[in-house]
């Protein structure tokens, strides 16, 4: 039993002298009794290997690729003409140009206040007939409404009966002068015809008067007596000018008074744009000035020159009001649409011009796309003054350069997808 014992131990210690120089030897890094040494340097060689590898990554790959464009030159884009159609790609050259320094203010547009009548009727009337709509489009002299007016009946009855009277009164005198010279009828007689003729002509020029006041000419004074009994009651409300109706206080059967508004008409072939201006830019803005008035929704931009500023700084506001009158032949300039108008204060000459819209950043660098031999790449560029539409280039663009002056972000984004797809600009 003893000596079993005994060998048991024995096998014991001989395994655990064996692990513990085993262990050693790992720690150490030599090779373990009754190994070869080459394991390590074969680990050695593989290291090695591994570095003259061309990794596309690293040192090999720079310099295998040293002998092509780095990625800043592999940013070339290549599109057809078809895809440059898709894109709305637009080219234009850089070059020498004014740079115009502006202020951008806001503005309504409003009817031309020269070209807007208050109709009123100019006797007072019941409103027998209602010919025109708000929003219909008149033409001079077209009838608005009727009215049914006793005061006008008055007034015309008023302008026969002194007809009458300066007849009846000139073949008195005419008689009283015959008898006179004659020395039949007695000087005061004469004298009495002779004022009383003088009086019905008064009277009859007194009548006429008001009647044209109220819009009747000669022509149909004339004809007054051979006219129906019931035009001398109608009186008829007419546009003024050519215009539309923009507002209309008058319905079938109401009373119509004389200083009682029933249409407002405008002329809206031309327009005022009231622009805001800050007081900041008060002492820069001045009457003659350029102004480029934007509309948007579809609406070209249209050009003038400011008429009038305002003396006078709002309250609510605290602008002053600078107008600026346009054409509207085509209608498209509504009164209450909102604009902004870009007001030119002065010019200055540049040697370098782009349009705001070529600017692009990459990389926190503002580059402009340019289009080469290989296609569009980005340039790096420095910019100068602006305007808000066009902008100084300072370096980076020589003149004569082609340049993106449309389309650039969607190159940008083509460029970005590219370079995020495959790691190239290819």
């Amino acid at each position: 039993m003893k000596t079993t014992i005994n060998q048991f131990r024995k096998v014991l210690l001989a395994f655990f002298m064996t692990a513990a120089l085993l262990l050693g030897a790992a720690c150490t890094g030599q090779a373990p009794p009754g190994s070869d040494g080459k394991g390590h340097d074969t680990q050695k060689e593989t290291t090695k290997t591994g570095k003259d590898a061309k990794d596309p990554h690293g040192t090999g790959g720079a310099k295998e690729h040293a002998g092509e464009p780095g990625h800043a030159e592999e940013k070339a884009i290549r599109l057809t003409d078809a895809q440059r159609k898709e894109f709305g790609i637009e080219l234009a050259t850089a070059g020498s140009g004014p740079l115009k320094a502006q202020v951008e203010l806001p503005g309504e547009i409003v009817p031309n206040a020269d070209r807007v009548a208050h109709v009123v009727p100019r006797v007072p009337g019941v409103v027998r007939e209602v010919r025109k709509v708000l929003g219909d489009h008149v033409r001079r002299g077209e009838i608005l409404m009727i009215l049914d007016s006793k005061e006008l009946a008055d007034n015309k009855a008023a302008f026969l009966s002194a007809r009458e009277k300066l007849d009846l009164a000139q073949s008195n005198y005419d008689r009283e002068e015959d008898l006179w010279k004659k020395k039949i009828s007695p000087t005061q007689d004469y004298l009495q015809a002779k004022q009383a003729l003088s009086e019905a002509r008064i009277e009859l020029r007194s009548a006429e008067q008001k009647l044209h006041a109220l819009g009747y000419s000669d022509d149909y004074l004339a004809q007054l007596p051979s006219q129906p009994d019931i035009s001398y009651i109608r009186y008829e409300v007419i546009a003024p000018f050519d215009g539309v109706i923009i507002e209309k206080h008058a319905a079938l059967g109401e009373v119509q008074k004389e200083d009682a508004e029933s249409f407002r008409i405008a002329d809206l072939s031309s327009v005022w744009v009231n622009l805001g201006v800050y007081q900041k830019d008060i002492p820069s803005v001045r009457v003659g000035q350029p102004v480029v008035i934007s509309a948007g929704h579809g609406i070209p931009d249209m050009t003038g020159e400011i008429s009038y500023i305002g003396p006078l700084v709002g309250e609510q506001t605290r602008t002053a009001t600078a107008r600026v009158v346009l054409p509207n032949r085509g209608g498209q300039l509504r009164p209450g649409l909102f604009v902004t108008g870009r007001v030119t204060l002065s010019t200055v000459p540049v040697p370098i011009l782009v349009s705001m819209t070529a600017l692009q950043t990459i990389d926190e660098k503002t580059v402009v796309f340019v289009e080469d031999e290989d296609g569009f790449e980005p340039r790096a560029v420095t910019v100068g003054r602006s305007n808000g539409t066009h902008v100084e280039i300072t370096s980076g663009l020589t003149s004569g350069q082609k340049y993106v002056s449309a389309g650039a972000f969607t190159l940008k984004a083509q460029l970005a997808k590219g370079s995020f797809g495959d790691g190239h600009g290819h």
